[in-house]
């Protein structure tokens, strides 16, 4: 696990003041409670749509962080948008920069780092609410967590070596996991 880049508080302030990149896969789709939380911490949001035309930046030198919602579409599509995303996910890796994944965001990290995105052995798909349980190092990272999340999906992610297990579930096992600066739910 790489430990996160000890930064001075004149640059944690800095950053606060630097909008976080929101990427987002479908028109109609807002960064809702995460966006909320977000602004009540001070932040603007810098809102793009790659599959809509919407470029990426080639660093992350004006941001504080960035967060990759989900979709409909899937880590393995062949689509140029997809790879493109999966691709440029190796620049906040890069720059240490604060990344969250979020449902295809966390497989796609998980691609970009290396590891399997597939379908449930068993064809199973969950939509609805599901328990999770937070690892010893989740527990530690996060003291509540809640007893069940909603999930739409019917893809997993293996764990990427070095990668944390921070939550584990029952009919999918990896479903939040750390690694650096880098967290996908």
């Amino acid at each position: 696990m790489v430990p996160f880049p000890r930064r001075t508080p004149s640059a944690i302030a800095s950053e606060s003041r630097l909008p976080v990149l929101i990427v987002l896969h479908q028109e109609s789709s807002t960064p809702g409670r995460v966006g909320n939380a977000l602004r009540a911490l001070g932040h603007r949001l810098d809102i793009r749509r790659p599959r809509f035309g919407d470029p990426l930046p080639e660093t992350l030198d004006q941001h504080a962080g960035a967060v990759v919602f989900g979709g409909p579409m899937s880590a393995n599509d062949s689509d140029d948008y997809i790879r493109r995303e999966i691709d440029w996910i190796e620049i906040p890796l890069r720059e240490q920069r604060p990344f969250l994944g979020i449902c295809l965001g966390a497989q796609m990290l998980a691609r970009q780092l290396g590891a399997r995105v597939a379908p449930h052995r068993d064809a199973l798909t969950q939509i609805g609410y599901y328990p999770i349980r937070p690892t010893a190092a989740g527990h530690a990272l996060c003291p509540d967590w809640p007893a069940q999340v909603y999930h739409w999906h019917r893809e997993g992610f293996e764990l990427p070596d070095g990668a944390e297990l921070l939550a584990e579930g029952d009919d999918f096992p990896n479903q939040a996991f750390r690694s650096g600066n880098a967290f996908g739910v």
